[in-house]
């Protein structure tokens, strides 16, 4: 992930010129602002684990109020602490199995952050984990013009410019609208229903389901990354990504639910190491 400069703040127009001197957009206060609480007291996290199907009984919740690039972090790690659901058992060793793709449950955050109505007070994002769905929650409703069935084709219209602008610089987001045609596609191809999208009152909650319909599918890109990994020899992502013909951050993605789904490991020492590569998963 880049690093912004003070050139890149100012192209980005996190700040923006008044009487002769440089002020912070709203945008720029919601994302690096010291005093962004102040201003806007909902611009937070707020993440809860429950027993069963229903709201009564909290198992245990957190509240996230660092900046939203963190905060997302933070609530990822959240829900994967939670979202365990069993494992699959090779003939040499168990592998964890996660209820969600990770990546769709990161994009239903990183939208949340991003289309959210800062304007508006009365709750912050929430995101709520239960035995059969995850919920995540955001103030406002759709953008004028755009409705829930426009949302899996991809049209989009981002809310908070700056924030989507600088989550792209990031590699948060590719383009507009891409994420929650990512998000169904992880679901599906894990045998999960499609995420669904609701208005309630003044929010936008989407729900991803836990309950498989049916079996987890591997399409043709991923069986190319199957077969690129079975003589044995480790990969790196740049060198998959240019086999499959996708970006590095799309290709990313995709092994990382193999991985989770057991089918590839990963040799490195974290996610920044240069030399980390990609093997066939052994049984």
């Amino acid at each position: 992930m880049r690093k912004l400069r003070r050139r890149d703040l100012e192209t980005l127009r996190l700040l923006t010129p008044h009487q002769g001197r440089l002020v912070p957009t709203v945008g720029g206060i919601l994302l690096f602002g010291r005093d962004r609480l102040d201003r806007f007291p909902d611009a937070w996290i707020q993440a809860g684990r429950f027993a069963g199907k229903d709201k009564e009984t909290i198992l245990d919740h957190t509240r996230l109020e660092m900046h939203p690039v963190r905060a997302i972090d933070e609530a990822v790690a959240f829900v994967e602490k939670h979202s365990m659901r069993g494992a699959v058992i090779g003939r040499v060793r168990r592998r964890d199995r996660w209820s969600l793709p990770p990546e769709a449950v990161r994009e239903a955050i990183i939208n949340a952050v991003v289309h959210a109505d800062y304007s508006q007070r009365g709750m912050p994002i929430r995101v709520a984990i239960l035995d059969d769905r995850l919920e995540v929650e955001n103030l406002g409703l759709l953008p004028f013009g755009l409705t829930l069935e426009d949302l899996p084709l991809g049209v989009s219209k981002v809310r908070n410019r700056v924030i989507g602008r600088v989550f792209q610089e990031l590699g948060l987001v590719e383009q507009w609208g891409s994420g929650v045609q990512r998000m169904i596609a992880a679901c599906r191809e894990d045998g999960l229903p499609a995420p669904a999208w609701e208005e309630i009152g003044f929010r936008v909650r989407v729900t991803l389901r836990t309950e498989a319909i049916r079996s987890p599918s591997i399409d043709p890109k991923d069986r190319t990354i199957l077969g690129l990994l079975e003589g044995g020899e480790g990969r790196a992502t740049r060198e998959i990504a240019g086999a499959i013909g996708l970006s590095t951050r799309s290709t990313r993605t995709r092994l990382a639910r193999l991985v989770k789904r057991g089918l590839v490991r990963e040799v490195g020492t974290g996610p920044n190491d240069p030399r980390r590569v990609y093997l066939i998963a052994l049984d």
